[in-house]
């Protein structure tokens, strides 16, 4: 299944590039967007803004979002490992890859993630991110990449939510 999110923050690509390849704000942001019951377990930010970077985070969900159907297969709670590995900027645009993956779980989404500036006012930037979801279980397949495209939307957003804050300060 495709996956598509833009999220847009109020800065440069410069600023939001050196907010992501912050470890405090990735920690930060990372035990925000995980919800209630949400646990960090692991940050580690490696480069740099200007060399480019590697970002992973390893944290525990509650299952609750899920739909109960699907609960079935992963359990009560589930372990997500987010690896994102980000080039330098360049020509006013960043670009890189990401891969999640459910422990446990039969699911993970691979793509590519994009910083530019935003066309309708170039002091914002937009991230995108694009890529597959794939869930390797017979029959049930199809229902949960949906409910895996959800989650991830859901917690994409929260993490726009965060990265806002985290500029306004």
């Amino acid at each position: 299944m495709h996956l598509s999110v833009e999220l847009r923050y109020p800065a440069p690509v410069h600023a939001v590039g050196a907010m992501l390849a912050d470890e405090p704000f990735v920690r930060w942001r990372a035990e925000r967007s995980g919800g209630p019951g949400g646990a960090v377990e692991q940050v580690d930010v490696t480069g740099s803004a200007a060399t480019g970077f590697t970002v992973a985070v390893r944290r525990e969900l509650p299952t609750d979002q899920i739909p109960a159907h699907v609960r079935a297969f992963v359990g009560g709670r589930l372990e997500i490992r987010q690896a994102e590995a980000w080039e330098p900027e360049r020509d006013g645009a960043r670009a890189g890859t990401v891969s999640l993956e459910i422990t446990g779980a039969p699911v993970r989404l691979t793509g590519t993630v994009r910083l530019a500036a935003d066309p309708g006012d170039p002091t914002w930037t937009v991230q995108t991110y694009s890529g597959e979801i794939k869930a390797s279980v017979p029959l049930f397949g199809g229902a949960i990449e949906e409910a895996a495209a959800d989650a991830v939307r859901g917690a994409l957003a929260a993490e726009e939510r965060a990265g806002r804050e985290w500029l306004a300060r």
